[in-house]
């Protein structure tokens, strides 16, 4: 008997099409953690609150959820929403590390949901060097098919892997987002533990990503001796930069724009920030497309998306920085944005692997309640 069935028996039913639900994981597109979600019953079938019912339902429907039939998988859910909230350098997915620990100086706090996680719930936790994070790609482009039926919901079992150039693999092989569940898992260094609030580093999380769950990191079973990847796996430098430098007029530049912001950083001093710049630019986050673009296109990529420039204007950008008639030479005229902790930088690659970062502003796309509410005196004082 499906799940929904024996519910109905016993006097407990699914909501209909189209209710709303307090048991969703994240809500579709956003990163905030207020109020229920709404999803057809057709995606997931949604159960009353155990609260709502008497002893003899709670235990029906306890039974159901225990024992889900294979074949009504759709019909069942589970008691799932974020715990907490990532505030991280990251401003937008693009330049985001596609894995964890490949930028150490890569800092987030992960804020707890004082509602749902008491203190109480992270005492220990500050004794561990690494922890597990379980979170939602909220971001997902694709995220709307996910709600939509099965059949109709066009997933695709392969995607293109950056390690291959392009090539698909099975996304069961790979750590793509663009999974059948959004739910991903990275790894972080735990810095300090402090009332409702995780310091990390090392993270490959955008802001404003929902958590789900933490679990410590545990090197006697978690780090497995012996275990082996395919061999496209370990290509490693394909993805690694030759060199990574700044224009002459960078470091004033970004100085500028510190005080501006107001020194609302996880980082102490500019000088650090450039540093976190340099580790983050040291791989190559460009898309396979972009990779395999033309160096020598008039095109500006900004936040993933290219916009192609006339050659006068692009010329009269390039004369406003100190260095760009040298770097216009070798560099191209392909610019890409990265942006951190809402300073848009700038940036040219050549065909050799040689990264020349121009400039830096704030980003007017960042609005300021999205910027980090936690900053490097805090972060100090608190990691000490």
């Amino acid at each position: 008997m499906a799940p929904s069935s024996e519910l109905k028996e016993n006097g407990v039913l699914p909501r209909s099409e189209g209710d709303v639900r307090s048991t969703e994981v994240a809500h579709k597109g956003s990163p905030e953690m207020k109020g229920p979600a709404v999803i057809p019953k057709s995606s997931m079938g949604t159960l009353i609150p155990l609260e709502r019912t008497n002893g003899v339902a709670k235990e029906a429907m306890r039974k159901a959820l225990a024992y889900p039939k294979s074949d009504n998988l759709e019909l069942s859910s589970y008691p799932m929403a974020p715990i907490g909230v990532i505030q991280s350098c990251f401003s937008t997915r693009n330049g985001t590390p596609r894995q964890p620990l490949l930028v150490p100086l890569a800092r987030a706090c992960l804020v707890f949901d004082p509602t749902r996680v008491p203190p109480a719930s992270l005492e220990g936790l500050g004794e561990y060097s690494h922890c597990w994070i379980i979170y939602v790609f909220h971001l997902n482009t694709d995220l709307e098919k996910l709600w939509k039926e099965p059949s109709k919901s066009k997933f695709k079992a392969k995607v293109r892997v950056p390690r291959l150039k392009g090539g698909r693999m099975g996304v069961f092989a790979t750590r793509s987002p663009h999974r059948p569940c959004p739910i991903g898992l990275t790894v972080a260094k735990v810095e300090a533990v402090e009332e409702n609030m995780v310091l990390l580093s090392g993270v490959d999380l955008v802001d404003g990503t929902p958590v789900v769950d933490v679990k410590p990191y545990l090197p006697y079973c978690d780090a497995i001796k012996g275990a082996t990847v395919p061999k496209w796996v370990m290509e490693d430098n394909l993805l690694e930069v030759a060199s990574v430098s700044f224009s002459e007029g960078f470091p004033s530049i970004l100085a500028d724009c510190w005080v501006r912001m107001g020194k609302k950083s996880l980082y102490a001093s500019p000088e650090e920030f450039q540093s976190l710049i340099k580790q983050v630019l040291s791989w190559d986050i460009r898309s396979p497309s972009q990779r395999n673009r033309p160096y020598d296109s008039h095109v500006e990529i900004r936040n993933g998306k290219a916009s192609v420039s006339d050659s006068d204007s692009h010329r009269d950008e390039e004369a406003s920085t100190p260095t760009s008639d040298q770097a216009s030479l070798s560099f191209g005229g392909i610019i890409y944005h990265l942006n951190l902790e809402g300073l848009d930088v700038s940036y040219r690659i050549n065909c050799d692997g040689d990264v020349i970062v121009e400039k830096v502003t704030i980003s007017p796309d960042i609005p300021n309640s999205h910027r980090n509410r936690c900053n490097s005196s805090s972060w100090i004082d608190k990691s000490r």
